[in-house]
C-alpha cells in the first residue's frame, strides 16, 4: 500500500514536473500569506486602538513608582523598620538629604501627589519640608525634621510612606472597592464618607439594566412592524430608525435638555393638558430620570437592528400554521414567534447593556449630580484629579464585569446563537 501511494505521488505532477502534493502545499502557504497581508491593517488597528490601551490601563492600575523614584535611600532603610515608634535616625537623615536635593524637585512633586491620595495633607508637608530641608546640614536629623513640621513625629506618616513604597500596589483596586490599608497593613473599609465607588458600580448596573429593558420593550414592536410591513413602507420606517445615526450624539443629547427642562416642551405640554400644575412641574433633567430617558432614546437603534435582522428571517407561515391548529393570535405570537426572536433579543440586549455600562457623554450632560455613572468618575480622575491609577483600576473592574457578563450570556444563551445582522 505504501509503495502504491509513493508511486501515485511520483505520477501526479504539475505541468512543470513538480509533485502535486508539494505544489498544493506551496499554494496553500501562498494563500495564507496573502490572507494575512490583507487582514494585517485590521490587526494593526485593533492592536493600536484596543489591545495596547487595555494593557497600558492594566499596567497603570498597579504601577506605583513615585515614592521609590523620589526617595530610594529612605525607602531602602524603611524596609528594616518594624513600624513601632518612629524610624531610627538614619531614616530621617536619608529623607533630609533626598528632600534637599534640588535635582529631585519633580520626583518629590510626583511623590507628593501620590501620597496625597492616601492623606490629603501630604503634598503640603513635602513642599514645606523640601523648602527647609537644605538648612539641615548636620544632625540630629530627627529633631530637625520634626522642628520643620510636627507631622514627621507621627508614626502614621511614616507607615503611609512604607506602605506606598513598593513599585507595584493593589491600593488603587482597594480604593475602587471602597477599601484601604490601615496603619498595620490590614485591609479595612474606607470611612463612610469615602464609600462611593461600590454604590456607583451598583447604580451603573441597575441603570444599564433599566435602559436595556426599556429599549427592548420599545424596540420589539418597532422591529416587528419593520419586518412585517411591505418593502416600500418598511424601508421608509427603517430610514427613520437609522436617522439618529446621522445626527451628532452631542446634538441629540442637548436636545433632551430642551425637551425635559422645567420650562421645556414636555412640562409645558403636561401643564397645557392639565396633568400637572404650573407651580409643580416635574423635574426630568439633571437627575437619573433624564439620564435614563436620553440613554434609552440614543441606544434604541442598537436594539432595533438586531431584532429586525432576526425577525426578517422568520416566515409568516409559522403563525398561520399555529392559527390553523387552533391557537389564538396571542398564543401563536408568544409560543411560536417570540422564541424564534431570542437570538436577536440576546444580541441586542448585550450590545445595549455593554454600551450603557460605559456611557459617559449623556450622563455628564443631562444627569446632574444624581445621574452620574462610574464612567463619569473615571473621566474625572483622568482629567481633573489626575489619579490615573485609580481611574485605571475602575476601568479594569468595569472591563472585568463586562467580560463576566459576556461569559454568562455565552453559558446561558450561547454567543453562537446571537445574531447582529
Amino acid at each position: 500500500m505504501a509503495q502504491m501511494t509513493e508511486t501515485a505521488d511520483r505520477i501526479l505532477t504539475t505541468a512543470d514536473g513538480t509533485p502535486l502534493k508539494q505544489a498544493l502545499a506551496r499554494a496553500t502557504r501562498r494563500n495564507k500569506i496573502r490572507a494575512f497581508i490583507l487582514v494585517a491593517p485590521l490587526l494593526a488597528f485593533v492592536l493600536v486602538s484596543f489591545i495596547i490601551p487595555i494593557v497600558d490601563m492594566l499596567a497603570r492600575s498597579v504601577d506605583n513608582p513615585e515614592v521609590q523614584a523620589a526617595i530610594p535611600e529612605t525607602v531602602a532603610l524603611l524596609k528594616d523598620w518594624d513600624g513601632t515608634g518612629l524610624p531610627p535616625e538614619p531614616v530621617f537623615a536619608a529623607l533630609a538629604k533626598e528632600l534637599s536635593d534640588k535635582s529631585k524637585r519633580s520626583e518629590i512633586g510626583r511623590m507628593g501627589a501620590r501620597l496625597n491620595y492616601e492623606d490629603s495633607g501630604f503634598r503640603s508637608l513635602l513642599n514645606k519640608s523640601q523648602r527647609r530641608a537644605d538648612k539641615l546640614t548636620s544632625g540630629p536629623y530627627k529633631e530637625g525634621m520634626i522642628a520643620i513640621d510636627a507631622d514627621w513625629g507621627k508614626t502614621a506618616i511614616w507607615k503611609t510612606i512604607q506602605l506606598t513604597a513598593p513599585s507595584t500596589t493593589f491600593s488603587y483596586y482597594l480604593n475602587a472597592l471602597d477599601r484601604t490599608y490601615d496603619e498595620n497593613g490590614n485591609i479595612v473599609m474606607q470611612p463612610e464618607w469615602k464609600q462611593i465607588y461600590v454604590h456607583l458600580f451598583i447604580k451603573t448596573i441597575y441603570v444599564s439594566l433599566g435602559v436595556t429593558i426599556a429599549c427592548l420593550i420599545l424596540s420589539y414592536p418597532i422591529a416587528y412592524l419593520l419586518a412585517t410591513l411591505p418593502a416600500s413602507k418598511g424601508n421608509l420606517l427603517l430610514i427613520l430608525v437609522l436617522l439618529p445615526f446621522w445626527t451628532s450624539l452631542l446634538v441629540r443629547t442637548t436636545s433632551w435638555i430642551v425637551l425635559l427642562q422645567t420650562n421645556g416642551v414636555m412640562n409645558d405640554t403636561l401643564v397645557w393638558l392639565g396633568v400637572v400644575h404650573t407651580d409643580h412641574r416635574i423635574e426630568m433633567i439633571y437627575n437619573m430620570t433624564g439620564t435614563i430617558i436620553a440613554m434609552t432614546h440614543i441606544l434604541m437603534p442598537f436594539m432595533v437592528l438586531p431584532l429586525y435582522s432576526v425577525m426578517k428571517t422568520i416566515s409568516p407561515n409559522y403563525l398561520r400554521a399555529a392559527r390553523s391548529l387552533g391557537a389564538n393570535p396571542m398564543i401563536a405570537f408568544v409560543r411560536v414567534y417570540m422564541p424564534q426572536t431570542v437570538p436577536g433579543v440576546g444580541a441586542g440586549s448585550i450590545l445595549v447593556f455593554i454600551l450603557a455600562i460605559g456611557y459617559y457623554i449623556t450622563p455628564a450632560l443631562v444627569g446632574g449630580q444624581d445621574g452620574q455613572l462610574i464612567s463619569n468618575f473615571i473621566a474625572y480622575h483622568m482629567q481633573k484629579s489626575l489619579n490615573w491609577g485609580l481611574a485605571a483600576a475602575l476601568g479594569a473592574i468595569l472591563l472585568a464585569g463586562v467580560l463576566a457578563l459576556y461569559w454568562l450570556c455565552d453559558r446561558i444563551v450561547g454567543v453562537d446563537n446571537m445574531k447582529l445582522g
